[in-house]
């Protein structure tokens, strides 16, 4: 197992959002967060990622303690590309994804050598942002920008991939070409994923495993034949869905909505 979590509870100050939380992520595996809005599904990702301390459990990157690890360490191993980004000031696109290539470098190092260079074109090249490398990144639409900001992450040449929400902004031919060039990685570099996703149907025709979480808890976890299913996803989204077979997979059709009971 390359990422595991342990009776995993965390949130913001004093409130946990999330409680008793265990999973695993095996190398190579595409695992997607599933959720209705609230139900903990970023807040477990930043405690994976390490952006939050845990209140309770413990996280293991290849079966060591990521609090014990140095940020450079985690960063060589895990790259985090969260829903909100901080917004580089003056960057290029060029500028932006040669940072993630920081980690690989010894600290008496400034220049990045001839292996960085060749890390970043790929990067650029994969999120098809090569023509923007001398734009700002603030000038970037919300698209592009999400783009720049994966092939920051790819750059890092990560072994686990964390992404929330990796297709916001984008219009459907950019999150199916985003989500076939993580398949592609997956698939041929051992690269191993999690993703929150909102869609469930392109959680389902991508990942390998899904992970529905309700109120902080994960309720069901496992291979997507065997988790999605109308009961599990009329508990946790409170809608009626019937499962389609389709060419890519099983894909849910919603049919309607669970209406709260009158107070009449």
């Amino acid at each position: 197992m390359v990422l595991e979590a342990r009776d995993l509870r965390g949130g913001y100050g004093n409130q946990a959002i999330i409680d008793q939380v265990t999973l695993a992520l095996n190398q190579g595996e595409w695992l997607s967060i599933l959720g209705a809005n609230g139900s903990g599904k970023s807040t477990l990702l930043r405690l994976l990622g390490r952006i939050l301390s845990p209140q309770g459990g413990s996280i293991l990157l290849n079966g060591q303690d990521i609090h014990r690890l140095s940020p450079t360490k985690i960063a060589q191993k895990l790259a985090l590309l969260p829903q909100q980004q901080i917004l580089p000031t003056g960057l290029t696109v060029y500028q932006l994804v040669s940072l993630g290539r920081s980690p690989h470098q010894p600290w008496w190092q400034w220049d990045l050598g001839t292996e960085d260079h060749e890390h970043i074109e790929q990067a650029l090249a994969w999120t098809e942002v090569e023509q923007y490398r001398h734009q700002s990144v603030s000038a970037l639409s919300g698209g592009q920008r999400q783009r720049a900001f994966l092939a920051l992450a790819l750059a890092q040449q990560p072994q686990v991939l964390l992404l929330d929400e990796p297709t916001t902004y984008l219009d459907i031919h950019y999150q199916l070409q985003i989500l076939e060039l993580l398949q592609r990685l997956n698939q041929q570099t051992d690269l191993s994923i999690v993703t929150v996703l909102h869609d469930i149907n392109l959680a389902a025709r991508y990942s390998d495993r899904l992970a529905f979480m309700r109120a902080g808890e994960i309720c069901a976890m496992g291979p997507v034949l065997d988790t999605l299913t109308t009961n599990i996803v009329n508990e946790v989204f409170e809608v009626d869905v019937a499962i389609l077979d389709t060419p890519v997979g099983p894909q849910i059709c919603p049919l309607s909505a669970n209406l709260a009971p009158s107070a009449d």
